[in-house]
């Protein structure tokens, strides 16, 4: 398993990135080119394509892909940045109050600050990416101590559960014990 390359400032400031992103984004262009291709491939075949029907083609690959494209989560200590296509949205870590866990379609972890900062991230993220997880989890049972986390700990025990679980199949997975 190849390491990602981080840049050294990063490194430095021991920001931690989402190392899936940058496939899922190509995979998205990909999906996006691929319909844009194939729709008007077909509409020059049959004779029908115009420049309306090659610009409506062209807003609904570019639709598709904004749908596709996930948001990018980066950590440091004491905050955790999630960036979608239009949309920045910062959680201060070290002053979390409430850490909520919503079941549906597409489950989120969505994280409150104490200066009103909120934010949701995949619990998928966090899964797959263990520092990112470790930084979130070691400045949320700090602010469990203090006092300031009114609301999730049984959320974050559960959320590292699931983390324990796919890291330990990863180990087994790579040493051929699966």
């Amino acid at each position: 398993m190849e390491l990602p390359l981080v840049p050294q400032a990063d490194r430095a400031a021991g920001v931690v990135h989402d190392t899936r992103w940058a496939s899922e984004a190509r995979a998205a262009t990909g999906c996006a080119a691929l319909l844009l291709g194939l729709s008007l491939t077909i509409e020059a075949g049959n004779g029908t394509l115009a420049p309306a029907r090659a610009l409506l083609w062209c807003a609904l690959a570019a639709l598709l892909f904004a749908v596709l494209l996930p948001s990018r989560v980066e950590a440091a200590p004491g905050r955790l940045t999630v960036r979608g296509l239009t949309t920045r949205r910062t959680v201060r870590t070290d002053r979390l109050t409430s850490v909520r866990w919503s079941d549906g379609v597409a489950q989120r972890l969505i994280l409150r600050d104490a200066a009103g900062g909120r934010a949701e991230v995949d619990p998928r993220v966090l899964v797959a990416n263990p520092p990112l997880w470790r930084l979130l989890e070691a400045d949320a049972r700090v602010c469990q101590r203090r006092g300031t986390l009114l609301r999730g700990g049984t959320e974050l025990d559960r959320l590292a559960r699931r983390v324990d679980r796919e890291s330990a199949h990863a180990v087994f997975r790579v040493s051929g014990l699966e």
